[in-house]
């Protein structure tokens, strides 16, 4: 399996799941089974350039959201041996994106002193 596929169906998984979708449902609005998804999702499959642009229609984003944070890891490999990483993995966390969806919504005082509690633990890990 190629680290990028993995990542488009991570991509893919993440928003249909934000939109509550089913794998059935947007198989059946981008013409393919369930099973299809699952294989795409999973990077079982690659999807295609025009399959993926349809996925980004029904799900609501650009094709260029599924790649979108994913850049080579370092300058050592080019090409078919540039290794990716996705410096957006942090968007598969329900729990970090609900901690910033409810950060947001805070008065400027109170996001401060949660930033300095998370700062405060954060520097208690690693010293201790």
């Amino acid at each position: 399996m190629n680290k990028v596929d993995i990542l488009v169906g991570q991509r893919i998984r993440a928003r249909r799941r934000a939109l509550g979708m089913s794998q059935a449902e947007l198989g059946r609005l981008i013409g393919v089974k369930f099973q299809q998804v699952q294989k795409y999702e999973t990077a079982s499959n690659r999807v295609s350039a025009s399959r993926l642009w349809a996925v980004a229609d029904v799900l609501g984003v650009h094709v260029v959201h599924f790649f979108e944070g994913i850049r080579p890891e370092n300058k050592s490999g080019i090409g078919k041996d540039a290794v990716p990483k996705d410096f957006m993995a942090w968007l598969s966390d329900p729990d970090l994106v609900e901690l910033i969806e409810q950060y947001c919504v805070l008065p400027a005082s109170h996001k401060q002193a949660v930033l300095a509690v998370v700062r405060s633990i954060g520097q208690s890990e690693l010293t201790g």
